[in-house]
């Protein structure tokens, strides 16, 4: 079975070009920005570390085969404040992923939950396995279908 993730992010946290000024880099948002991916039936899940993140600057957008998430985590400005020690990064977090054909990517959805996004990618229904049925001659005779797996299963029953 072809997985269309070994080429589906392909170029995975390929930077395309330094988005805003203050983008961090490709290693640095990587560090920022820390992801799972795994298959699970028939869509693909990217959960990504977002923690102090305001919901409201999180964009996810894509574009052609790219697919962007940007975050911003703002520092705290309270005036009457003394810091002490201040080791939280703050800025604007940028990753990208390059995104091969083979899934539906008018139909990912995300949510923001506990510092975590979490994006939900099906794959393209022409990209699903299926079965082929196969005709077979039998001795000269009329062609005889043959099918295998579930569906003969589920005829046979």
């Amino acid at each position: 079975m072809i997985d269309p993730f070994s080429t589906t992010f392909d170029a995975m946290d390929r930077l395309v070009g330094q988005l805003v000024s203050g983008v961090r880099s490709t290693a640095s948002a990587a560090a920022g920005m820390p992801l799972d991916l795994f298959r699970t039936g028939d869509h693909y899940v990217l959960t990504m570390d977002l923690p102090g993140v305001d919901p409201g600057t999180i964009d996810v957008s894509v574009e052609d085969r790219t697919l962007t998430i940007r975050a911003e985590r703002s520092p705290r400005t309270d005036p009457d404040v003394q810091w002490l020690a201040r080791e939280r990064p703050t800025g604007t977090y940028a990753r990208q992923l390059t995104v091969g054909r083979g899934l539906a990517l008018d139909e990912i959805t995300a949510s923001y939950e506990d510092g975590v996004l979490s994006l939900t990618i099906p794959v393209a229904e022409e990209a699903r396995p299926r079965r082929i049925e196969v005709a077979h001659h039998a001795g000269g005779g009329a062609p005889t279908q043959i099918t295998s797996g579930a569906e003969s299963q589920a005829a046979e029953s």
